[in-house]
């Protein structure tokens, strides 16, 4: 499980994150991937481009899980 640290922020949009972690290679892919159904946001699917991504909250799409961090 890889973590993500908000350094202070108090949200990161879920397409963001993917791009950030390197998980997506661009912004459109990340939407396409969201859109898709192929992310889980706390163990369900989220279709929501631009959820908000808070502490505590797991993150998981091909194999790949983060964990959001303070």
């Amino acid at each position: 499980m890889e973590e993500f640290k908000l350094e202070g922020r108090e949200f990161v949009e879920l397409n963001d994150l993917l791009k950030i972690k390197g998980l997506c290679v661009s912004g459109g892919m990340a939407k396409t991937v969201i859109a898709g159904g192929l992310v889980r946001v706390d163990g369900n699917v989220e279709l929501r481009k631009r959820c908000k991504i808070r502490q505590g909250q797991v993150v998981e799409f091909e194999g790949y899980k983060i964990v959001v961090r303070p």
